[in-house]
């Protein structure tokens, strides 16, 4: 099952860190906030990945160009036709695909875009490039398995601000209501499952909102469900939140490291 990353966004209240790189690219303990979320995914044996570029997405295609001398040790033999010796590397068991989705493109076109990437009637899974979590992702599976929906979406429950969901005891999501007033309610944390049928929801409009009318058409059919995750689980909004995120990485706090070094 492949994994669709969203990594197109500006992040414009990040801008302090944004404005040179795309949000995903912004790191945490040395690392992109994108690889971190890779790693959790990898963790479950997933790691076959679709990332949609937009907003300075050459920064992460370079990235990923350099990753292996990146993260391996080298030897440059000037002396013996320039060559290049590759000592102890660690690269990691990752097919990414890095597609363009455009820079002023919203979510729904973003994923509507990388539909042909995506074998026909094979699931996937889907997520933004600036959360992560210790979410259980072979439960997530099961459960979006168990539910017979076309999307699953991971609840989670911060502070408020975000929009929310109206949840019943069966899990079918009953509406997605945008950023309402109030706190405390179930969000979309991102971590979804997808169906292939759940293309048909979309279209090729780059003003189209996924969080906006193909959630909302989805649930008022009944094929919006749920994974309630009560552990922990952040979004990378600010500078604050970036440096909270720091703070528990470098004290080895970081509940999302669902991997072994």
């Amino acid at each position: 099952m492949k994994v669709v990353i969203l990594a197109g966004g500006k992040g414009t209240r990040i801008s302090e860190e944004s404005y040179l790189k795309p949000k995903p690219m912004i790191e945490i303990g040395e690392m992109p906030i994108l690889w971190h979320i890779m790693k959790i995914y990898s963790a479950y044996g997933y790691n076959e990945f679709i990332i949609c570029c937009g907003y300075k997405g050459y920064v992460i295609k370079e990235y990923f160009a350099d990753y292996f001398l990146h993260m391996s040790d080298v030897t440059f033999d000037f002396s013996n036709d320039n060559k290049m010796i590759v000592h102890n590397n660690v690269a990691e068991p990752w097919k990414v695909t890095l597609i363009d989705t455009g820079e002023e493109s919203m979510t729904g076109y973003r994923i509507k875009h990388i539909q042909p990437y995506i074998p026909a009637g094979e699931s996937f899974m889907l997520t933004y490039g600036d959360g992560v979590a210790d979410v259980d992702v072979e439960a997530l599976v099961r459960n979006h398995r168990k539910s017979h929906k076309l999307v699953t979406v991971t609840a989670v429950q911060p502070n408020g601000k975000y929009g929310m969901l109206n949840i019943a005891d069966d899990g079918t999501i009953r509406e997605f209501m945008e950023k309402p007033q109030g706190d405390g309610g179930w969000i979309n944390g991102g971590f979804m499952v997808a169906d292939y049928g759940m293309f048909d929801y979309l279209r090729e409009d780059e003003k189209l909102i996924f969080e906006q009318e193909p959630l909302e058409h989805l649930a008022r059919d009944g094929q919006l469900n749920s994974y309630k995750h009560t552990g922990f689980w952040k979004a990378m909004d600010t500078m604050r939140d970036r440096d909270q995120l720091n703070t528990m990485w470098k004290k080895k706090q970081a509940p999302w490291k669902v991997w072994e070094d």
